[in-house]
């Protein structure tokens, strides 16, 4: 299909041919008795059947009951992660970590659009090259080439916070819901190339008058005589943020934002164009990371069996108890990238076992029962949860998930929406809003130890602290945030699903990525998925 018109159209006649076979329809109310879509009334548009977009790079994982917590004893074991049965909803998972390439294109993307006007959005989101340098290691190498050269374009990001992999996600959404309105003709394809300096003045009243913004100037230096400089314009930072920048909710929401309509805008029941909208069913919901409830369930993917039980008790996402494949085909491969002892990071020359010293590319090894590639190993995994040692004991059994802000978009004065500074409408809450430290059962979180160690010749300053309790305790904090899943230079007691550490939100490491979540809409989602023997 070319437009949403279309869509439309042949939606409604599914729904049609679904009436027969069900009295439930969206024809004539079954309460009221009056007819939809009767524009001599009220034409109340009546949607129905509008259900998921398949997301590029997924797998569908169909939810259901599981164990969530530690599968095994382990005497030093932080005990964080006590079973408890859950039950999560069906949603759909990123195949492969993200890798550096797909950063890449996004760095690309913010250059090509903020890199002149606002070069500090782009610094924003760099990931951080000196997470590989190591004091009584040399890692140079790494820190120069991992994140830039070629050799590493499918392995996986590393160096990113978790506010940087959540920015990606809004980023992701943005441009895939972008893409859809351009298929179905109902924006234009943005003019990336009118982002272009010009010394044209003529050109630059041109666009002021057609857009209403101004131009910014700067100077240049004249090639042809270096002792002059030459008069550029160039679109303003205002106006790359306010109308260039595509963002969903943005073009949903916002009346004064209209991008150029195409050549087959969407239309109305009386034939005048109108913005898509969410019934329209071209939307993704939008990416995000995963929970940890869903993460879990996705690593250990417990797909039951012709008898409809699954297999509880696994240790990690792998049939069995080890590490190394047991299958005829591929007996003693391992499984995963990880540290199988002190200093052995992949086996010995002429027999390497995992085969990789740092990380490995992403769609190394082989896949779960989901079909998903490296959920133990190679890197540990951000999700969306903020971390609490007792979160497996207070936590929803549906949707289990403890992080809830309740957001609401910005408005100024006159109730106009605000943007942020790349683009997207500013979200604001109260502190009722902010349910972070809801059932908190760990009061140290909230008690603020941040406080410098009392050192000799500090003892007489004025308003000075000591921490009172322990100087050694860990910070916990509303920003605090959980990662899973193991990574290349951890023991194997790291890659059992069930197990969780923590790590600030604005923090980063050489061993930590992430991979991106997607809720559903409507009915669950069918399972793709049986057992292996």
């Amino acid at each position: 299909m070319r437009n949403v018109s279309k869509l439309i159209l042949f939606s409604c006649a599914l729904m049609l041919c679904a009436c027969n076979s069900r009295e439930l329809n969206t024809q004539v109310s079954n309460t009221t008795g009056w007819d939809y879509f009767d524009q001599k009334t009220t034409n109340f548009q009546a949607q129905e059947g509008v259900g998921n977009v398949n997301p590029t790079g997924m797998v569908a994982i169909q939810g259901g009951t599981f164990t969530i917590g530690e599968k095994d004893e382990f005497l030093t074991a932080p005990r964080n992660n006590f079973h408890r049965t859950l039950t999560v909803s069906s949603f759909y998972m990123d195949k492969y970590e993200i890798t550096t390439l797909n950063w890449n294109e996004y760095l690309h993307w913010l250059e090509v659009v903020y890199g002149d006007v606002a070069p500090q959005l782009v610094d924003k989101a760099r990931p951080d090259k000196t997470v590989w340098r190591e004091d009584m290691a040399y890692n140079d190498p790494y820190v120069q080439n991992y994140f830039d050269h070629p050799a590493f374009s499918f392995y996986p990001i590393v160096g990113v916070t978790w506010e940087q992999a959540m920015a990606y996600c809004q980023w992701r959404t943005d441009r895939v819901n972008e893409l859809a309105l351009i298929t179905t003709g109902a924006i234009a394809i943005p003019d990336f190339a009118g982002l272009r300096p010009t010394d044209d003045e003529a050109y630059k009243e041109e666009w002021e008058t057609a857009t209403g913004y101004e131009m910014e100037s700067f100077e240049l230096p004249n090639p042809e005589d270096p002792t002059t400089t030459i008069t550029m314009f160039r679109p303003s930072y205002e106006y790359i943020r306010d109308m260039f920048v595509f963002n969903t909710e943005k073009y949903l929401e916002d009346d004064n934002y209209q991008p150029e309509f195409g050549k087959h805008p969407a239309v109305n029941s009386y034939g005048e164009n109108r913005k898509v909208n969410r019934a329209d069913g071209i939307f993704v919901t939008g990416y995000r990371l995963p929970t940890e409830a869903e993460w879990e369930f996705a690593a250990y993917a417990p797909v039951a069996g012709e008898d409809g039980l699954t297999i509880e008790g696994k240790i990690y996402p792998w049939s069995g108890y080890h590490p190394r494949d047991m299958s005829k085909a591929n007996v003693g491969k391992m499984q995963a990238n990880f540290v199988r002892g002190r200093g052995d990071m992949m086996g010995v020359s002429g027999a390497l076992n995992d085969g990789y010293v740092i990380t490995a590319p992403v769609d190394a090894f082989a896949p779960n029962d989901f079909g998903l590639y490296n959920m133990a190993g190679n890197v540990n995994e951000w999700v969306l949860d903020v971390y609490r040692e007792t979160s497996y004991q207070e936590t929803s059994e549906y949707n289990s998930f403890r992080g809830n802000i309740y957001m609401k978009p910005a408005k100024d004065s006159l109730g106009k929406l605000i943007l942020d500074s790349v683009g997207c409408i500013k979200l604001t809450f109260t502190s009722d809003d902010d349910r972070r430290d809801f059932k908190d059962g760990d009061m140290a979180s909230v008690i603020d130890t941040d406080y410098p160690l009392d050192t000799v010749g500090m003892k007489n300053l004025e308003n000075f602290k000591q921490d009172p309790t322990d100087v050694l305790a860990p910070h916990i904090t509303r920003n605090t945030r959980v990662y899973k899943g193991g990574s290349w230079r951890d023991r194997i007691y790291w890659l059992n699903p069930s197990t969780r550490r923590y790590m600030e939100q604005n923090e980063s490491s050489c061993t930590v990525g992430f991979r991106c979540a997607m809720s559903t809409l409507g009915d669950q989602i069918p399972s793709e998925f049986s057992p292996r023997n």
